[in-house]
């Protein structure tokens, strides 16, 4: 069942910009990756959805309920993380939390102090001197705390370091294996990788594709540093494996599309120092899955 609609949603802003005869839809207990570069029309689908536009063609159903005319009922039963967060500055974190919980008619926010442990966030502080990936963790204890059945979250750890990065991919996790559903915009494709059995590709407002994760991941682009003492062996290195890769002072940087043997057995013969992997990012996917158009 499908429980987010977008049926043939346009929205120009002229010059190109806005969404034009966007469809898609999320079903019941299914977390959903939304993915495009900024400026592709993510954040107007999902302002769209949230009822704070009214669609200039199409319409947008949340629960069958149209998003717009119904938006009150709407926004109080999800959990929604904006694009960019607005807060009142001179408040402190934990007293935008509970003004949060109360308008939402929460009287208990034990679900909030549990998050905000799990996400290390001293809420005491006043919002306007909080860092984004502070900021960023008030606004997914707001969302996250109602326990809501359906999640819309645009960019949800933009400003978060890796470690809370993860610990966010094993919330939505958890929230998935409960039977909610989650639509998330994102441009990481590790994040994606890691939460979401569908994604949505939407490229200059119109949707490019909709996929299974499965798929692709097998065209998935590995990349990695190697490094090693000296130029001089770094070149060496690379000779072995010129194909994968280009030189960098003492580092060489490889890509690789399908067989990761052909490095294995590089490094096994010099004194590789170490070794980092890269991630993904959306823009390499969509330039390998789409034969070099970029987005």
């Amino acid at each position: 069942m499908s429980v987010i609609e977008i049926k043939k949603l346009s929205r120009n802003y002229g010059g190109g910009r806005g969404v034009f005869d966007l469809s898609f839809s999320v079903e019941q207990g299914e977390v959903f990756g939304f993915l495009g570069p900024n400026g592709a029309g993510k954040t107007t689908a999902i302002r769209h959805l949230m009822g704070f536009l009214k669609p200039q063609k199409g319409e947008c159903l949340i629960d069958s309920k149209d998003c717009f005319s119904e938006r009150d009922k709407i926004q109080a039963k999800v959990g929604y993380i904006p694009g960019e967060i607005a807060f009142i500055d001179n408040m402190t974190g934990y007293n935008f939390i509970k003004f949060y919980a109360e308008l939402r008619k929460q009287n208990n926010i034990n679900k909030a102090k549990l998050l905000m442990d799990r996400f290390e966030l001293d809420a005491n502080g006043k919002l306007k001197k909080m860092s984004k990936g502070t900021k960023q963790k008030v606004g997914i204890v707001c969302a996250f705390m109602s326990d809501a059945d359906i999640y819309i979250l645009d960019e949800p750890t933009s400003g978060l370091d890796p470690l809370m990065q993860n610990t966010f991919i094993d919330l939505v996790n958890e929230e998935k294996k409960k039977g909610k559903t989650i639509l998330m915009s994102s441009h990481l494709f590790e994040e994606v990788e890691r939460t979401c059995s569908r994604v949505g590709i939407i490229k200059q407002g119109k949707l490019a594709a909709i996929d299974e994760i499965e798929t692709l991941k097998k065209q998935k682009i590995r990349r990695y540093v190697i490094t090693l003492p000296d130029f001089e062996q770094a070149a060496a290195f690379w000779a072995t494996i010129p194909d994968l890769g280009e030189v960098d002072g003492n580092k060489v940087k490889i890509t690789i599309k399908h067989d990761i043997r052909p490095l294995i057995e590089a490094m096994y013969k010099y004194p590789v120092l170490n070794i980092e992997s890269v991630n993904q990012s959306l823009e390499d996917v969509f330039l390998h899955y789409y034969g070099g158009k970029k987005l």
